[in-house]
């Protein structure tokens, strides 16, 4: 029960870790290419409120929430190799 505990606690962790790193890189690409977009289109609006309100539109996007799959890909292996071990 130990050991399940500490896999629990470390995946947790690391799955976190991996979590973070790929949001923060995400939002920089997404940031990146919304500068670019910006230098080679109509500048119609100044380029902070560009930004802000393409990243407002990128925080409801799939695309962001398909990064919670770090959490639940894993997860759903683990709990099927359990089952699969126990109940096959």
């Amino acid at each position: 029960m130990v050991a399940f505990l500490q896999l629990i606690v470390v995946g947790f962790v690391v799955l976190t870790i991996i979590f973070v790193g790929l949001s923060m890189y995400s939002r920089r690409i997404r940031r990146g290419k919304l500068h670019e977009k910006w230098r080679n289109g109509p500048r119609l609006v100044d380029l902070d409120s560009f930004v802000q309100r393409g990243l407002k539109r990128y925080d409801s996007s799939i695309r962001r929430k398909l990064i919670w799959g770090v959490y639940i890909v894993p997860v759903g292996l683990i709990i099927l190799i359990i089952y699969l071990t126990n109940f096959s």
